[in-house]
């Protein structure tokens, strides 16, 4: 008897960035190992070395913000580290 392996575990970031004269942020999931990768673009995006920064999402989506616009971008934990509920 052979058994199938399960589908692979991969940890996700939640990734919010705020856009200037917008009223909603930007709701991203990335992978946990593109983590750095993403830091390394916003700030290459916020220095100027860039117009626009470019992000692939979990689902393989590619969104575009105007480096000129970008108000604050927020890199959250990993999936497992969520709290659910109001505990403390």
């Amino acid at each position: 008897m052979r058994i199938a392996p399960g589908p692979a575990t991969v940890c996700v970031v939640d990734v919010r960035i705020g856009v200037t004269q917008a009223p909603r942020e930007i709701s991203l999931e990335v992978e946990d190992s593109d983590r750095d990768d993403l830091k390394s673009r916003v700030e290459a995006a916020l220095s100027g070395a860039t117009d626009v920064l470019w992000i692939t999402d979990k689902r393989g989506r590619d969104v575009g913000v105007p480096a000129a616009k970008i108000a604050y971008v927020e890199v959250g934990s990993a999936e497992g580290e969520r709290r659910i509920g109001f505990g403390g």
